[in-house]
């Protein structure tokens, strides 16, 4: 209920500021599970990929979203609950497998899940290498998975910034549903999963017209924070 109550508040706010653009709704599916696996630009996504289509999309965030405290903590836990998301662990491991669980459990309730492959933001407005729990996830549920792919979010909002700019008109693109059903029963084959995640990004390079890396956007950004501070220090030193 609250997801509608926010949607119905920041979306004619969104809606007449930005004007966003949306092409090929039509493929979500009216009803029944549905995975929506988009590319991940910026926070702003959140606010812009479920906004023009009428299922309520769920998704997997970060524990740590919900446990902050005072008052920045409280409005944080609205603001997620207010899109949808369910918090899990991602530390990895029996953590993982938890997440993949509450997916599995979302998708046989007949929800939509929204899901970021990458697993974080894109630190340059590339997409980056997808982690293979969407593929286990489209294989366990057999739901047809849609390519989610957001245009210009990062452009008008990237990493550190706090208020998205104007004059930057966001877009979502939703591809035809992929169909895995050759692969089924064989969720368990890491190659596999390779395989269904790099068709799913593949889908998603197509759609959003973005440079593909063939790395993790994580170690991307560990890579580019890294070379940040080795090019400060040596300015220091001149």
């Amino acid at each position: 209920m609250f997801y509608w109550v926010v949607k119905a508040i920041l979306g004619p706010m969104l809606l007449a500021v930005f004007r966003p653009w949306t092409e090929g709704a039509e493929n979500v599916p009216r009803q029944g599970p549905a995975i929506l696996a988009g590319n991940h630009l910026s926070f702003a996504d959140h606010f812009f990929g479920p906004l023009q289509i009428r299922r309520k999309v769920i998704s997997l965030g970060k524990a740590d979203y919900f446990t902050g405290r005072g008052i920045k903590g409280f409005f944080t836990r609205l603001f997620f609950s207010g899109v949808g998301t369910v918090p899990i662990d991602r530390s990895g491991g029996k953590a993982s497998e938890a997440a993949l669980r509450t997916g599995l459990r979302i998708l046989r309730e007949g929800n939509v899940l929204g899901i970021y492959p990458e697993g974080t933001r894109s630190p340059d407005g590339r997409l980056y290498k997808g982690k293979t729990g969407v593929a286990r996830l489209a294989l366990e549920s057999r739901a047809p998975v849609i390519p989610w792919a957001m245009v210009n979010t990062y452009e008008m909002m990237p990493p550190g910034r706090p208020l998205p700019k104007l004059g930057i008109r966001p877009g979502v693109r939703f591809g035809k549903p992929l169909d895995f059903s050759r692969y089924y029963g064989m969720e368990d084959d890491r190659l596999v999963l390779r395989a269904v995640t790099d068709e799913i990004m593949y889908a998603l390079m197509e759609l959003s017209g973005q440079e593909y890396v063939d790395k993790y956007a994580a170690s991307a950004r560990v890579e580019m924070e890294r070379a940040a501070r080795a090019a400060a220090a040596a300015a220091a030193k001149n």
